[in-house]
């Protein structure tokens, strides 16, 4: 598996105070990355570091793409928190999933008959047929999730940045929005923010948790016995239906 993002040796935080602290973290082509750990922890403050809105107090992040050779440019979506939505912000679905593909176009001009078919493509793909000039305030929280992930993925990211989906609360589209992400992941690595250990687990490939520092588990189906031995972390694997359980023991970082 290549390496699409390199994190080493990061310190970050906010207003003279350390929230990350000597963060080692890689983030493979394809990978399902699922980022753990209590609020407050640094999930958030090591997203602002990837996406680049924070300024590591130290330490270094690159990025590799594995589409273009020599190409030091990672195309990114990012799906934000629930509560960083402004809903009475007059745009509608249509306007939002477009606006994903701003960066694909000069700034002043307008978008393209093939822009529009690709939006009408992603439309129909997260489901919202006959939604496309619905505003966002007039949306379920799940019918803006989805406006709001067809938005990360217009433009063919390698990597989509979901930031505690679980926030938008609709648990009627929640196995759909998994089953979304499966499809995703086929084209492009994911990375996964949740404190909600139960959603995170069903799906991921790899897992972080976060809290001030990072403890990385390469490969969520090892056993109990290797966990324990490697990270003083046991793990129960817990079988419900068709869908694994996994729940982490305590860290302590």
């Amino acid at each position: 598996m290549k390496p699409i993002i390199e994190i080493k040796n990061l310190n970050a935080g906010y207003d003279g105070r350390t929230v990350l602290r000597d963060v080692n973290l890689t983030v493979y082509d394809r990978d399902f990355l699922g980022i753990i750990g209590p609020n407050g922890g640094g999930k958030t403050t090591l997203i602002k570091c990837i996406l680049g809105l924070l300024k590591p107090l130290s330490g270094e992040i690159s990025f590799t793409s594995s589409r273009t050779a020599g190409n030091l440019q990672l195309t990114m979506g990012y799906l934000p928190q629930y509560n960083s939505i402004d809903r009475k912000f007059p745009i509608t679905v249509g306007e939002v999933i477009l606006s994903g593909l701003s960066s694909k176009k000069p700034l002043i001009s307008r978008f393209t008959k093939e822009h529009k078919e690709k939006a009408h493509q992603v439309i129909v793909r997260m489901g919202l047929e006959g939604l496309e000039e619905r505003a966002i305030g007039a949306l379920s929280g799940g019918q803006l999730q989805r406006a709001l992930l067809g938005r990360a993925i217009i433009s063919d990211p390698e990597v989509v940045i979901l930031d505690e989906p679980s926030t938008y609360i609709d648990k009627r589209f929640e196995a759909r929005l998994y089953q979304l992400l499966a499809e995703i992941n086929k084209d492009c690595a994911i990375i996964l923010v949740s404190h909600d250990i139960g959603t995170v687990l069903q799906q991921v490939k790899s897992i972080a948790c976060v809290n001030e520092t990072l403890d990385y588990h390469p490969d969520t189906g090892i056993t109990g016995e290797w966990l324990e031995r490697n990270f003083n972390c046991p793990i129960e694997l817990l079988g419900h239906g068709t869908l694994p359980h996994r729940v982490l023991g305590e860290h302590h970082h």
